[in-house]
C-alpha cells in the first residue's frame, strides 16, 4: 500500500477508541520490523525518524525506504518527523515525501510557539501534510531533547493553541518522559481529562517507552490517540546486536546481526501494536 496521511488515521482511532502507534527508527531494519509486524497484525501504523535520525541520514533516504517497503504490505502506513525542531526542516520532509511532521516548538515561549506552529500549518496546507506541535513540555532526554522541566499542558490553553495555530494534533505533557525512567511514572490522568474535554483534535502522548500496558490503555481510554515508541526500540536492536558480537567475537558481517537485531525490533513492535488495541484496524 502506498504512503497516507496520518490525519484520517488518527480520526479514525480517536472515533474507535484506539491509538495508532508511531515508531521511531534509525535504519532499514527498524523500517522493515515496524512495517513487516505491522501488516502481520493488520494494523495501521507510523514510521517516525527524529531531528537527530535526519542528521544520520537526510529525509530523502528514509523516505525511500519507507516508500519501498509500504509497497509490499497492504496496511496505512504514515511517515512522520518527530519532533522538528525547525520551519527549514519541516519543509525538507515534506518536499522528500513525508505524510505528516511535528514541529516541536513548546520550549519556546507560548507566543513563539503559536507563530511556528501556525507557520508550519500553513507551509504544510500546500502539501496537504497534516501537523503535529506540541504544548507544555515532556521532560527527559533523547536525541537532541533534552529538559528536566516537565511542564503539564494545560487544558484551556491547550483550546487556545488549536485554535490560534490550525494544528491536526496535539502531544500533550502529563506526566511522560523522554528516555529512560527514573523511578516510577505518575501520570496526571485527571489533566489529561480535562484537555480532552477542551480540545476536539487528536491527542499524543511522548515518551511512553517503559510505561505499563495498563497505563498506556488509561491513555487512550481518557483520549489519546497516537503514542510513540523510541526507546524500547533502540534497546532492542542493541541489545540482539551486543549478543550477536559477544557470542561471535570474530563476525564480521553485518547482517549476521542485523537479522538478529530486526527481530528483536519486530517483537517489541508486536507486543505495542496488541496492547494498543490497533490490531486489525488497516
Amino acid at each position: 500500500m502506498s504512503i497516507v496521511s496520518t490525519k484520517q488515521m488518527l480520526l479514525k482511532a480517536q472515533q474507535g477508541g484506539y491509538a495508532v502507534v508511531a515508531f521511531n527508527v534509525e535504519n532499514m531494519e527498524m523500517v522493515q520490523a515496524v512495517c513487516d509486524s505491522a501488516n502481520k497484525l493488520k494494523a495501521p501504523v507510523i514510521i517516525a525518524t527524529s531531528a537527530s535520525a535526519l542528521k544520520y541520514a537526510p529525509p530523502a533516504l528514509f523516505a525511500a525506504m519507507v516508500y519501498a517497503v509500504a509497497k509490499e504490505t497492504s496496511i496505512p502506513i504514515a511517515l512522520h518527523l518527530d519532533h522538528g525542531n525547525s520551519f527549514e526542516l519541516c519543509e525538507a520532509c515534506v518536499k522528500a515525501g513525508y505524510s505528516s511532521v511535528m514541529i516541536d516548538a513548546s520550549q519556546q515561549p507560548y507566543e513563539e510557539n503559536v507563530k511556528l506552529s501556525r507557520a508550519v500549518v500553513k507551509l504544510c496546507a500546500t502539501y496537504q501534510v497534516p501537523v503535529e506541535a506540541e504544548l507544555g513540555h515532556v521532560g527527559g532526554k533523547e536525541d537532541d531533547i533534552e529538559s528536566e522541566n516537565d511542564l503539564g499542558t494545560d487544558p484551556i490553553q491547550a483550546a487556545e493553541f488549536v485554535k490560534q495555530t490550525g494544528v491536526n494534533s496535539l502531544a500533550v505533557a502529563i506526566g511522560t518522559t523522554h528516555g529512560v525512567y527514573q523511578g516510577a511514572p505518575k501520570l496526571d490522568f485527571e489533566r489529561l481529562s480535562s484537555i480532552r474535554s477542551a480540545v476536539d483534535i487528536p491527542l499524543v502522548l511522548h515518551g511512553a517507552s517503559g510505561l505499563s500496558g495498563d497505563a498506556v490503555r488509561a491513555c487512550v481510554s481518557r483520549g489519546i490517540c497516537k503514542i510513540n515508541y523510541a526507546t524500547e526500540l533502540r534497546a532492542a536492536y542493541t541489545a540482539a546486536v551486543r549478543h550477536v558480537l559477544l557470542e561471535n567475537p570474530e563476525a564480521i558481517d553485518p547482517k549476521i546481526f542485523g537479522r538478529a537485531a530486526r527481530q528483536c525490533v519486530s517483537e517489541v513492535v508486536l507486543e505495542k501494536i496488541t496492547v494498543l488495541g490497533c490490531e486489525g484496524k488497516a
